[in-house]
């Protein structure tokens, strides 16, 4: 018998629905892992640039009946089908990134990575983030931790480095190249920092934050089906997420990009990546209340 819906209560186990979330994204992650590098086909997607291939969409079937099967009554919104199951969800919704990293994928890259998020009301409550190039797994639960290979992390501080932090960007695909904030941002990023990693994956920068392997992560009008997921695994790890001016940030996927716009550090890193963000000197876009 399928599970029955659960309330839409963020403080609820959600055991269920994380150990359906890492088995899929661990099955999409080994039928990538099969035929990458050569054994695939792509296409462009739009007319920006993104593409999409052939196991973006073989992944994609394979979370969504997983999910499905598990849980039948919930929403699913998928990278490339979009409202993907067919009953309507309440409450829940299931994001699904099949394959976050098409681009990479396309040139050979091995950096690239399943994303699954569930949330409710809005608020993710369940993230997983599966790379199956390492055939790693991290998990994280509202109020539970975020949990990789070895455990639930808990990142050492980070000294500070003389030459500036170790940052990640990432915009999303309607950004245009010569958008005047985004040039703005990253041209101060790159010349306060150490070095400011442009991924084409943030959920791998998202993981690396939540690892403490990066001191921050900058992100402009970002997507909304990887960043749920991608933030709580954060957030759980000890990672503070505010909006560019500094307000708080939830990580919903609802409304406009204008409200996806976000500085994630830690918190004794958090004030000074803000003060970088303000240096860029150039208005910030709108939040979304």
């Amino acid at each position: 018998m399928s599970p029955k819906p659960r309330t839409s209560d963020p403080a609820s186990d959600y055991t269920s629905e994380c150990r359906t979330a890492v088995a899929a994204a661990e099955a999409a992650g080994a039928l990538l892992r099969s035929r990458f590098p050569d054994g695939f086909a792509a296409r462009p997607k739009g007319e920006l640039g993104d593409v999409v291939t052939d196991l973006d969409l073989l992944a994609e079937r394979l979370v969504v009946d997983r999910i499905r099967a598990d849980f039948p009554h919930d929403r699913i919104l998928a990278e490339e089908a979009g409202d993907a199951a067919d009953g309507d969800g309440g409450a829940r919704t299931w994001l699904v990134d099949p394959l976050d990293g098409s681009n990479n994928v396309v040139i050979g890259l091995p950096v690239y990575v399943v994303g699954i998020a569930l949330c409710v009301d809005g608020t993710p409550v369940v993230g997983v983030v599966h790379d199956p190039v390492a055939g790693r797994t991290w998990s994280a639960r509202h109020g539970a931790g975020t949990h990789g290979p070895a455990g639930r992390l808990a990142p050492a501080p980070r000294p500070p480095a003389a030459a500036g932090p170790l940052l990640a960007w990432t915009q999303g695909h309607a950004v245009r190249r010569d958008d005047p904030v985004a040039r703005a941002l990253r041209h101060t990023l790159e010349l306060r920092s150490r070095r400011l990693l442009q991924l084409w994956a943030p959920l791998v920068a998202w993981t690396m934050l939540a690892r403490g392997d990066i001191d921050g992560f900058v992100g402009y009008r970002a997507e909304a089906i990887d960043l749920p997921a991608g933030a709580l695994l954060a957030r759980e790890a000890g990672v503070a997420l505010r909006h560019l001016d500094g307000t708080e940030f939830t990580a919903g996927f609802a409304g406009p990009d204008t409200g996806r716009s976000f500085v994630a550090a830690r918190p004794e890193t958090l004030p000074a990546l803000l003060d970088l963000v303000a240096a860029a000197g150039t208005p910030l876009p709108g939040r979304v209340p």
